[in-house]
């Protein structure tokens, strides 16, 4: 039959994207699921994300029993996770978006709005930018230096440096990607950024942390 992947579907997510690129890496079953029960018996988690953490947020607490299934199914279970964007930033203890928000706390770290060091320097950050590997790689090679699209106006700072996979930059350096035991969460879009998108997806299905 093989893998269960839950792509969990809480109300903020670009769902259909993202089940297509996983179905195109390889992925043989995506059940984009609001349901705690398929969530507590997927073999891998993917968390996708869009819009402000503060909605996010409380799309994702608003299922009854949600973040219970998923911190059981990851932190007990071992089930390898993904966070994108948005979902990527939820790992953090918080967010400043509209206020304070909590999140998941996996990766200790707050989710800041991305300072303009510069005129030229655009926000949201959006588009296509490169991907450079972190010193410590936390991600045993899950993430791979290249290039990807983003589109995000606030970003991960997180405590420890040895939780950040990869780096980008725009005006100075933003966190592209964190990495902690079984959970990896990735700021960019990777069924946005074609080739080294799916090669990513790819990897993570075989992901063994």
């Amino acid at each position: 039959m093989g893998e269960v992947l839950a792509l969990i579907d809480y109300g903020a997510g670009n769902l259909h994207s993202v089940a297509n690129a996983l179905k195109a890496a390889g992925a043989s079953k995506v059940a984009v699921t609001a349901d705690p029960d398929v969530v507590r018996a997927a073999d891998r988690i993917v968390l996708p994300g869009v819009g402000s953490f503060r909605s996010c947020a409380q799309g994702l607490w608003g299922i009854a029993g949600m973040v219970d299934a998923m911190t059981e199914r990851v932190h007990v279970g071992g089930a390898p996770f993904l966070g994108i964007c948005v979902g990527m930033q939820l790992l953090a203890t918080r967010g400043l978006e509209h206020g304070v928000t909590k999140g998941l706390d996996w990766i200790a770290g707050e989710v800041q709005l991305i300072e303009r060091t510069d005129r030229a320097i655009k926000i949201p950050h959006m588009g296509w930018n490169d991907v450079a590997l972190g010193v410590h790689d936390p991600a045993s090679g899950l993430v791979e230096p290249g290039e990807a699209y983003f589109l995000h106006s606030y970003h991960f700072a997180p405590d420890d440096g040895h939780t950040v996979a990869a780096m980008t930059d725009h005006g100075g350096g933003l966190v592209a990607a964190v990495a902690k035991d079984n959970v990896v969460g990735v700021q960019f879009h990777p069924e946005k950024s074609q080739v080294y998108g799916l090669s990513l997806l790819s990897r993570f299905l075989e992901w063994k942390p």
